[in-house]
């Protein structure tokens, strides 16, 4: 009688590494968060508007980043909103528009967009 084979060796799984643990935000990131969603609810903001809001209101530039970089905002519409508000008060053409929007931090393609959207 023959021996009998070997029994093969088992294959193991490669160990899959846990994702690493998202980390905690700080009590001023949520506090500058809760600050910016009340600020986009109320006024028409640039990205850039908003965070030196925030700055001034003493959070720090990294707790008003990570707050305005989460919010779910469509700057676009922010623009929209904001050209449509100096429209209301004053007269502007349409570049003058587009430059008091780029002043007021918006880049160029929303700026344009706003102040398309509300001539």
């Amino acid at each position: 009688m023959s021996p009998s084979p070997a029994p093969a060796a088992a294959t193991l799984a490669p160990a899959v590494a846990p994702a690493p643990a998202q980390p905690q935000s700080t009590s001023g990131q949520r506090n500058a968060a809760r600050s910016a969603q009340q600020y986009i609810d109320m006024i028409a903001f640039s990205r850039s508007g908003l965070i030196d809001q925030l700055e001034f209101d003493g959070f720090s530039t990294d707790d008003a980043t990570y707050a305005v970089d989460r919010l779910n905002v469509d700057w676009n519409i922010q623009a929209a909103r904001s050209a449509e508000q100096y429209v209301e008060m004053m007269s502007f053409s349409l570049s003058g528009l587009v430059e008091q929007l780029e002043f007021d931090g918006f880049i160029r393609p929303q700026a344009e967009y706003g102040a398309n959207a509300a001539y």
